[in-house]
């Protein structure tokens, strides 16, 4: 089991950075990647980016990339997600998400077995 915890939610104005962290606990030797997604009512939940492990792959979402970054402190059990320029599109729960099954860079939320409870980015206009 793996427990995932995020924080650094709120509300902020647009062009404003954001960090948000989750942090991690239980059995997080197995964790092979963490993903960030997010969801806004009534729609579907949005892949944001991956990392893996060892920090040396990172993917992004077109709508995030070149704004955002993910990066971990695996002696902290955490991973970070930094976001610059934030945009009023960007307002969401942001959650944070495990793979501890075989690597696979995957983008999809039923790719991930651990979850979250979100934190809720707003971002006023």
């Amino acid at each position: 089991q793996v427990q995932l915890v995020e924080s650094g939610g709120g509300l902020v104005q647009a062009g404003d950075s954001l960090r948000l962290s989750c942090a991690a606990s239980g059995r997080t030797d197995g964790i092979v990647a963490s993903g960030w997604f997010r969801q806004v009512p009534g729609k579907e939940r949005e892949f944001v980016g991956l990392i893996n492990f060892s920090g040396s792959i990172v993917k992004y979402s077109d709508s995030t990339k070149g704004r955002f970054n993910i990066s971990r402190d695996n002696a902290k059990n955490t991973v970070y997600l930094e976001m610059s320029r934030l945009e009023p599109e960007d307002t969401a729960v942001y959650t944070c998400a495990a793979r501890v099954t075989a690597w696979n860079p995957t983008t999809t939320p039923t790719g991930y077995d651990y979850w979250g409870r979100g934190t809720q980015v707003t971002v006023a206009s």
